[in-house]
């Protein structure tokens, strides 16, 4: 990849594209291109065209989206789906109408079925029903993933797509109603810890199981797909282990510090039993991740406590 050539970072302030971002920064890109919500709003067909056309970036990172947690997900399903349908195909569209040689379109693991075959490889998407508590935002990242293809079919260009598992670090979403699991816990045990409460509950039953990726290995996968990634099948990214929610709650507590005890809040819901993804195309590829969990996570709590608290 030419270091000089213009990429476009969408969604550069979020948790992903910031990642994204300082990886690229990092690895000497002099070009890079982003823009707020407020400066760019995705959903603006015409404000996203203009921005491609005005640019003209060689390369594009599609790292925007509206995102949340499994509650979230299951309460507005409506926007999930209509949102991120609206930016990725309005990204697309603008990268397709100036030629945009190179795209990377991020998608999630909520694609797959939810009784998937375990480890789940590339191959299942589509092979049976989705989780219904978040089958909206899972609908539209597979409506982008046949966006990419279908270019890549009819114009020739070398869009891809990835599907990242679980992600966690800093600029992630804390909020404790909109959050994903482990950002969620963070918040609730630091609360916890600070306030001496004698129990912490947690949502479900904390039996489902969760592969969990720390994004500055995302990022690093990111630039290891773009400079050697080119078939229109997604291709997974993950670290190719696992681990219970009651697991998690438990290492959690131990980097916050919390000693009290844990309980469950049956009348949550659990989500898909497991999601562990088969990353064995990446690991082909050359790539590993670096990042352990626990380490990722007191990293990660450092981050928050700076932060936000």
């Amino acid at each position: 990849m030419d270091l000089h050539a213009p990429v476009y970072v969408a969604g550069h302030r979020g948790l992903v594209g910031s990642a994204i971002w300082r990886r690229l920064e990092a690895a000497g890109f002099t070009q890079l291109i982003g823009a707020t919500s407020s400066e760019l709003d995705l959903r603006d067909r015409d404000a996203t065209f203009a921005f491609l056309a005005e640019h003209k970036p060689a390369v594009v990172v599609d790292a925007a989206a509206r995102v949340g947690g499994i509650l979230a997900n299951r309460d507005h399903p409506t926007e999930f789906l209509s949102d991120n349908l609206r930016i990725q195909v309005n990204l697309m569209d603008a990268a397709l109408e100036v030629r945009t040689p190179r795209l990377l379109f991020l998608g999630s693991s909520c694609i797959y079925p939810k009784y998937a075959e375990q480890p789940i490889r590339e191959s299942s998407l589509l092979t049976g029903e989705l989780e219904p508590t978040n089958d909206a935002y899972a609908i539209a990242k597979i409506a982008g993933i046949m966006q990419v293809q279908a270019v890549r079919r009819q114009y020739g260009l070398r869009w891809i797509s990835a599907m990242p598992t679980n992600l966690y670090g800093p600029n992630d979403n804390f909020d404790p109603a909109t959050s994903h699991v482990l950002p969620a816990l963070i918040r609730r045990f630091h609360e916890a810890h600070e306030s001496d409460a004698p129990e912490v509950v947690l949502w479900g039953s904390g039996t489902p199981r969760r592969e969990f990726l720390h994004v500055d290995d995302l990022a690093d996968a990111c630039l290891h797909l773009l400079e050697q990634y080119d078939a229109p099948e997604p291709i997974n990214v993950g670290v190719g282990a696992d681990i219970s929610i009651r697991e998690l709650a438990e290492l959690v507590a131990r980097v916050v510090g919390y000693t009290g005890a844990l309980s469950n809040d049956l009348s949550k819901p659990d989500g898909t039993p497991r999601k562990l993804l088969d990353v064995s195309k990446l690991l082909a590829l050359g790539w590993k991740p670096s990042v352990d969990l626990e380490d990722g996570v007191a990293a990660t709590y450092r981050w928050y406590v700076e932060n936000h608290s």
